[in-house]
C-alpha cells in the first residue's frame, strides 16, 4: 500500500468517527434512544444497516472459499436463510414493531410470566451478551488479522510484528469503533453502517471488474474455471435436470451432500434460534417509525443481502480459481486479487471497504451485546429502578466490557472460528418454539427453555469428538436433523406436562401484539379485539415474496453465467411473484399514510 492508499483509509476512519460523535446527542436521552434510536429510524437506513451487519471482513473470503471448494451451489449454506428472512418481512416484522421492545429477549417476559420467564430471560441475556456477542467480535478480530496478514499491511508500514502484534492493531481499530458505538448508540451505528455498506459494495464490484477484465471477460472466465475443477463448479443447485427441465436426481459432482442441501432448504431456516427474525435485525425493526416501515426495511435488507451482494463475491471467487489454480487456501483468493490487480488509490479504497465491513459488524455486535447487558440483566435484575441517565451510562460501560471480553477471547482462542461454528450448531432446535409462541397460546416459558437446552446439549455432543463416547456426526445435514428431532421430542412433553400461562398474561400479550391465526381465538373473544394480522393472506405473500427474491437473485446469476433458459424461467418467476404481491396487498395498509394500522383477520 502506498501513501495515497493509506491516506484514503485514514480519511475514511476519521469520517466515520466524526459521524459517530456528531450523532452522540441522539443517544443521551434514554435507553430507548440509545438502543433503538428513539424509534425514529427511516426504513431505508434500518434496512441498509441490517445488510451491513451481515457483511463482515471475512464474508467475501468465506464465499471465495465456499465456491473454490464446493462450487456456487455451496452458497446454499447462507442462501437458505432467505426463506426465514422473507417470512420475517410478512409474518414477523410488524409484530416485532408492535411489541415495542428494546431487545428481542425482552419479549420473553411480555409473552410469558412468573419465575420461568425471568429465568429464561436471564439465561438468554447472559448467553447472547457475554458468549455469542463477545465471541462474534473476537471472531471478527481474528478474521481481520488474516486479511491484514494476506495484504501485508504491517509490512507496508515497515513493521515486523507477529500475530499478537497484528491482533493488538486490530483491537486498536475496535477501540475506535467503540468510541462512536459507545457514545452515539444505535443512531451512530446505523448512520456509519450506511456509508460502510456503500463503500463495501463498491469495493466488491471494483475487485470483480478488474479480475474479470484480466481473464478476458465473463465467457473466458466460465470456460477456464470449469476446466480447472473436478466438481460441478458453475451449477446453482446440486440437482441435475434433463433436457425438458425434469428433475433427474442428485449431481454426483456436487460439493455438498444431499442430506446437507435438503436440511438447508427444509429445516435450517425454521429450526435455528433466529427463525422469527434474529437479535440485531429485531433491534432495527423495533427502531423504525411504523409497522409499515418495519416491513419495508426487511424487504430492503433482503434485496441488498441476496440480490445485490451475491454475485460480485461469486464472480471474484470464480476468477480466483482461474488465476490461482494451485492456491491451497481458497479464501485468500480475494485479497490476492486485490494486491495483484488493483492500482494505487483503488487499492486503498478497497482496503477501506474491507475495514468498513469489519467496523460495521463490530459496531453492531457492541451495541447489540450491550443492549442485553443493560436491558435484560442490569436494568431488569440488578437495578430495576435505575434512572434513564444511569441506564445510558450503564450501556456505555457495557460496550467497553464487551470489547474487553472479545479481545481476551481473541487472544485466548486462536481456533475461535471452530468455537463460533459450534455456537451456530448448538443454536439449532428452539426455532419452531420461537415461531409458535407468536401464534399458539399453549406455548410456555418451560417449552422454550427446554428446546434451547436440548438443542444446546445435542448440538454440543454431535459436534465435538469425545474419547469416551464419540457421538459426533460429521455430515452437518444429518446433525441438523438429529438435533431438531431430539429437541422436538424434549420440548413438546415438557410443554404438555407444565402449566400454561395465565389468562391475564395471555390477554395482555394479545392486546399488545394482536397476532392472527386460530391459536388466539379465546383471547379474541375475551378481549373483544380483532387480530391486526391476516395470517392466511400474509402466508401467501411469503410465497410470492420467495418467488420475487430467489427469482431475481438467480435471474442475475443466469445472465452473468450465460444460462439463457434459466434466465427466462427465473425472470418470469420473479415477475409473476411481483404481480401476485400486488394483488395480495392489504387495502387498509395500502391506503394508510402511516401509524400502526393493521388489517382485520
Amino acid at each position: 500500500m502506498s501513501g495515497i492508499d493509506w491516506l484514503i483509509v485514514l480519511v475514511y476512519m476519521a469520517g466515520t468517527l466524526a459521524i459517530g460523535f456528531y450523532l452522540a446527542r441522539r443517544a443521551s436521552g434514554s435507553m430507548v434512544d440509545f438502543f433503538v434510536g428513539g424509534r425514529s429510524l427511516p426504513w431505508w437506513l434500518a434496512g441498509t444497516s441490517m445488510a451491513a451487519t451481515t457483511f463482515s471482513i471475512d464474508t467475501p473470503l468465506y464465499v471465495a472459499g465456499v465456491v473454490g471448494t464446493r462450487g456456487i451451489a455451496g452458497n446454499w449454506e447462507w442462501w437458505a436463510y432467505g426463506v426465514a428472512h422473507v417470512i420475517m418481512i410478512y409474518i414477523f416484522a410488524r409484530l416485532w414493531r408492535r411489541a415495542e421492545i428494546v431487545t428481542d429477549n425482552e419479549l420473553t417476559e411480555v409473552r410469558y410470566g412468573g419465575r420461568p420467564a425471568a429465568t429464561l430471560r436471564a439465561v438468554k441475556g447472559f448467553l447472547f451478551a457475554i458468549v455469542i456477542g463477545s465471541i462474534g467480535i473476537g471472531y471478527a478480530m481474528l478474521a481481520m488479522v488474516k486479511v491484514v496478514d494476506a495484504l501485508g499491511i504491517f509490512q507496508s508500514l515497515g513493521l515486523d510484528v507477529g500475530d499478537a502484534g497484528k491482533l493488538w492493531g486490530i483491537i486498536a481499530v475496535s477501540v475506535l469503533v467503540l468510541a462512536y458505538a459507545g457514545v452515539a448508540g444505535l443512531w451512530g451505528v446505523v448512520a456509519t453502517d450506511f456509508f460502510q455498506f456503500l463503500l463495501a459494495m463498491i469495493g466488491a464490484v471494483i475487485v470483480a471488474v478488474f479480475a474479470v477484465a484480466h481473464v478476458g471477460g465473463l465467457g473466458a472466465m466460465r470456460e477456464q474455471a470449469q476446466s480447472l475443477t473436478e466438481f460441478d463448479l458453475l451449477s446453482f443447485t446440486p440437482l441435475t435436470f434433463g433436457e425438458g427441465g425434469s428433475l433427474i436426481g442428485w449431481s454426483k459432482a456436487a460439493g455438498i451432500s444431499a442430506a446437507t442441501f435438503l436440511s438447508y432448504v427444509t429445516i435450517l431456516w425454521w429450526s435455528f434460534r433466529r427463525s422469527d427474525g434474529g437479535g440485531e435485525f429485531i433491534q432495527r425493526l423495533s427502531a423504525v417509525r411504523t409497522e409499515r416501515d418495519a416491513e419495508k426495511a426487511a424487504w430492503y435488507f433482503n434485496l441488498m443481502h441476496y440480490v445485490v451482494r451475491t454475485w460480485p463475491w461469486v464472480i471474484v471467487a470464480v476468477v480466483a480459481i482461474v488465476i490461482y489454480p494451485d492456491l491451497s487456501d481458497r479464501e485468500l483468493g480475494y485479497p490476492r486479487l486485490m494486491l495483484d490487480f488493483l492500482p494505487t488509490g483503488i487499492l486503498g479504497l478497497v482496503v477501506a471497504s474491507l475495514l468498513a465491513a469489519f467496523m460495521s459488524t463490530v459496531s453492531t455486535l457492541i451495541n447489540w451485546s450491550a443492549s442485553y447487558m443493560t436491558n435484560d440483566l442490569y436494568g431488569r435484575f440488578m437495578r430495576p429502578h435505575a434512572s434513564q441517565r444511569e441506564l445510558v451510562l450503564a450501556a456505555r460501560l457495557a460496550s467497553v466490557l464487551v470489547v474487553a471480553i472479545a479481545g481476551f477471547a481473541a487472544f485466548r482462542a486462536s481456533d475461535i472460528r471452530t468455537v463460533y461454528r459450534l455456537i451456530l450448531a448448538v443454536g439449532t432446535g428452539p426455532g419452531v418454539v420461537l415461531i409458535l409462541r407468536w401464534y399458539w397460546w399453549r406455548v410456555n416459558a418451560w417449552a422454550e427453555l427446554a428446546a434451547m437446552v436440548a438443542g444446546f446439549i445435542v448440538g454440543l455432543l454431535t459436534s465435538v469428538s469425545n474419547p469416551v463416547y464419540n457421538l459426533r456426526i460429521d455430515d452437518f445435514g444429518v446433525r441438523l436433523m438429529v438435533t431438531t428431532a431430539i429437541s422436538l421430542v424434549v420440548w413438546v412433553p415438557v410443554m404438555l406436562f407444565t402449566k400454561p400461562e395465565t389468562d391475564e398474561k395471555l390477554d395482555a400479550f394479545y392486546r399488545r401484539v394482536r397476532p392472527g391465526g386460530p391459536g388466539w381465538r379465546r383471547q379474541r373473544e375475551r378481549t373483544g379485539l380483532p387480530a391486526a394480522q391476516n395470517l392466511g393472506r400474509d402466508s401467501l405473500r411469503v410465497l410470492a415474496g420467495l418467488m420475487v427474491l430467489f427469482g431475481l437473485m438467480f435471474f442475475i446469476g443466469a445472465v452473468l453465467f450465460a444460462r439463457s433458459g434459466l434466465s427466462i424461467g427465473t425472470g418470469v418467476t420473479a415477475l409473476a411473484g411481483l404481480l401476485w404481491l400486488r394483488r395480495l396487498r392489504d387495502p387498509v395498509l395500502a391506503t394508510a399514510a402511516g401509524g400502526n394500522a393493521g388489517g382485520p383477520a
